[in-house]
């Protein structure tokens, strides 16, 4: 489809608009319900819980390619996570905010995993192949802004607040009404700026629907070479990294009393809104370099390394517990790096997995299992922590990393799969 709606108008806002929900929903929630006074194994299964829309995505993606048109459905979708989010603002001054907020987060967290679909979706349409491969990037750098702005801007917002007013549910309201008017100014930006009408061209459509039921891609998937290795390595690989994501943010606010770091809300908003996402950004662009340079073969073991070895930082703030907050930085810096390098090996894994006929299908259900992988560990995570403690607890976490890597020695892939020649 060609439109004279220029891409640098719409696509960086329309990139936006998918990673700051996602952020708010699975991360920032975390940090709200932590200052709200909620225990860290209710945070850990609940907001655990909410991956479940990014987990099932496959099995309902289909209904937006056959119902109405991509660009109706990200902007019905984007409209109703910022209503969700103003009604999330709106429920946290109440008695029972807890179970009210997590509702609404789960229809937001449908409407967001839908938004992702349908905005992918567009994408593909709108945009000629090169125009596709050109902007790539765009839609990389405006998803990790909008991570910045929820995990770093947002984070800040309602620290802010909470020293302005003394008063955590006052600031994380008016927080969430903040969030809810950016998404909806997002939104009529999107209604005002992307082409307003879509018509399928003949070419993707033999590419992309080669006349298969839906049953039938979904079962071809599950016939791939090595698919059990495959599958076990993609739900276990995030074992670790699950679990400590739910847990660092309660670490990071506990008082030092209960094992924490005893840091304010603005202090990790600074840390993983500044220095975190600068460390993940280059950490993410290297990795892509070093894989299309040399293939994953060659990095596969390094990256992984890369990825969990920062996990020693937590194991040693939590038991050192080191006055100076440069120790903190140091310790999320070495770690978002390590895991912005380290996830595009685990990234381009997947989509070797998902290499063939059906591809973008088989890609949205190896990514469905990842976001199963990540749910069920982080639904232990506070129970875990209340058990074991903050330091036995990122040992443990440690340890979980160990089943991954011994079982990415047995995959079988190309060793220069990835590498730039190649894909040319």
């Amino acid at each position: 489809m060609k439109t004279n709606n220029s891409p640098w108008f719409w696509i960086p806002l329309l990139n936006f608009a998918s990673g700051l929900p996602y952020a708010i929903i699975i991360s920032v929630s975390v940090i709200m319900y932590k200052n709200l006074g909620i225990n860290n194994e209710d945070i850990g299964i609940y907001t655990s819980l909410l991956y479940l829309p990014w987990v099932i995505k496959p099995l309902w993606s289909p209904f937006i390619d056959i119902y109405s048109t991509k660009r109706k459905w990200f902007l019905s979708m984007q409209l109703l996570i910022s209503i969700a989010f103003l009604i999330v603002g709106l429920t946290i001054p109440l008695s029972n905010f807890f179970v009210i907020s997590l509702a609404v987060f789960w229809v937001a967290a449908f409407a967001s995993a839908s938004n992702d679909v349908a905005s992918d979706g567009f994408y593909m349409l709108a945009l000629e192949k090169e125009q596709q491969s050109f902007f790539l990037g765009i839609r990389s750098t405006f998803y990790r802004l909008s991570m910045l702005t929820g995990n770093g801007l947002i984070v800040v917002i309602a620290g802010y607040l909470e020293q302005e007013y003394g008063d955590k549910q006052k600031a994380w309201s008016y927080t969430m009404v903040v969030v809810a008017l950016i998404m909806a100014v997002i939104t009529i930006y999107n209604y005002f700026s992307t082409p307003k009408t879509e018509t399928k061209i003949v070419e993707n459509e033999t590419e992309s629907v080669p006349h298969k039921s839906f049953g039938v891609v979904f079962a071809t998937f599950f016939q791939k070479k090595q698919i059990g290795i495959a599958l076990t390595f993609i739900l276990l690989f995030r074992l670790g990294e699950s679990q400590l994501l739910k847990m660092l943010t309660p670490f990071l606010i506990d008082p030092i009393a209960a094992g924490g770091m005893g840091l304010t809300t603005q202090d990790v908003g600074v840390i993983y809104g500044t220095f975190g996402v600068i460390s993940l950004t280059v950490g993410g662009i290297l990795g892509g370099i070093v894989i299309s340079k040399d293939g994953l073969g060659k990095w596969m073991l390094p990256m992984i390394l890369a990825m969990h070895l920062p996990i020693v930082g937590f194991i040693l703030l939590s038991h050192f517990h080191p006055g100076s907050i440069i120790y903190v930085y140091l310790t999320v810096i070495a770690e978002q790096f390590g895991y912005g390098f380290g996830f595009a090996a685990f990234m381009m894994y997947l989509i070797y997995v998902a290499d063939g006929e059906s591809k973008t299908s088989h890609y949205s259900i190896a990514t469905g299992f990842m976001a199963l992988g990540m749910m069920l560990p982080g639904m232990l995570s506070g129970y875990i922590q209340e058990y074991l403690g903050y330091g036995n607890f990122f040992i443990w976490v440690f340890l979980a990393t160990i089943p991954g890597l011994i079982l990415s020695r047995f995959l079988i892939f190309p060793a220069a799969f990835g590498k730039k020649s190649e894909q040319e």
